[in-house]
């Protein structure tokens, strides 16, 4: 399959790439202009320049190609009114259907988040068929752009594109720049977390989530979502484990509450006294109140995916990457 990855210098598109060249596919990486590609110089791929604001490059770009895996989705960085941060997500995942339109493509990935779904009612792991009856209350702008994001690529494969959804967990693994997930490592690591939020989570490595991706690439079914994960963990357990892999005392846990008023004194600070960007941000406040156990049934009975690395071997190669990056 001739397969074209946006987002490829990502922890996930990485991984991603790594997966769909070991699989046989002729790989073609689009980036921005302004972003280097030395990462994936081991891998052997085409390049194509694009941008996701700018619809007549990524037209260009998607051309002679079979499939597309779009792992460069809107994310909200930085403060704002929720409503902005969904139309700008909106925005831009309409030039990339525009442009995916009459290119006969056979599979369009969107890459999907957890918590547009909403809580199992009875507590049990969520499953791809939880739906909010409507647009969710919490107006957390993380949860909103990927609700409504995941509402538009749904819509789009009801109106005849070959658009599938693939959602991984929560990803730790190499190629983590920023970092992303990944800094609940580093921060433990570094004795800087201030605390953490109990909850549930399912914790997938990168390199499974990225092979997962391909998998949903090649036979996925369009208009469905495919939840791709781990092991169900719980935040107690899973904080444990990092900070026994990286050999620092473990942090205390906080309530929520505490946790959400922490966040919007830093981004009070941020807004109007020009402080820095919160460490306790909107969408770290947005995953921790929503999560739970998943179940990836799904993903393994039609598509064959099971993740073959477990918590600690994901922690521990996240951690020997990110020493190796700098970050710790």
């Amino acid at each position: 399959m001739r397969l074209a990855l946006i987002g490829a210098t990502g922890m996930l598109g990485h991984h991603a790439a790594e997966a769909a060249v070991a699989a046989g596919h002729e790989l073609t990486v689009v980036h921005r202009a302004s972003t280097s590609l030395d990462r994936l110089k081991p891998l052997r791929f085409r390049a194509a320049v694009a941008d996701l604001n700018d619809r007549e490059s990524l037209h260009l770009a998607l051309a002679d190609v079979d499939a597309v895996i779009n792992c460069a989705g809107y994310y909200p960085t930085v403060p704002r009114p929720w409503r902005e941060d969904v139309r700008l997500g909106l925005a831009q995942m309409e030039n990339f259907y525009r442009s995916c339109a009459g290119r006969q493509l056979m599979k369009i990935v969107y890459l999907g988040g957890a918590i547009a779904l909403r809580r199992h009612p009875q507590g049990e792991p969520g499953d791809e068929t939880l739906e909010y009856p409507g647009e969710p209350e919490n107006k957390n702008p993380y949860l909103q752009v990927k609700w409504a994001m995941d509402h538009q690529a749904r819509d789009q494969a009801r109106a005849g594109m070959p658009v599938v959804i693939g959602i991984p967990s929560m990803t730790f693994g190499e190629h983590d720049h920023g970092p992303t997930t990944g800094r609940l490592i580093v921060e433990v690591a570094k004795g800087t977390l201030p605390g953490y939020v109990r909850g549930k989570r399912n914790v997938i490595y990168a390199g499974d989530a990225g092979r997962g991706l391909v998998q949903v690439c090649e036979s996925g079914r369009p208009g469905e979502r495919y939840l791709l994960t781990g092991t169900n963990i719980t935040m107690d357990d899973l904080i444990a484990a990092i900070s026994r892999i990286a050999e620092r005392p473990v942090p205390k846990a906080i309530p929520l509450p505490v946790a959400e008023v922490v966040s919007k004194l830093q981004t009070w600070r941020y807004r109007y006294l020009k402080g820095p960007l919160p460490r306790v941000d909107a969408s770290a406040i947005a995953v921790m109140s929503a999560g739970q156990f998943l179940s990836g049934a799904k993903a393994e009975k039609e598509l064959g995916f099971k993740a073959a690395v477990g918590v600690d071997e994901a922690i521990s190669r996240a951690l020997s990457w990110f020493k190796q990056a700098g970050y710790v």
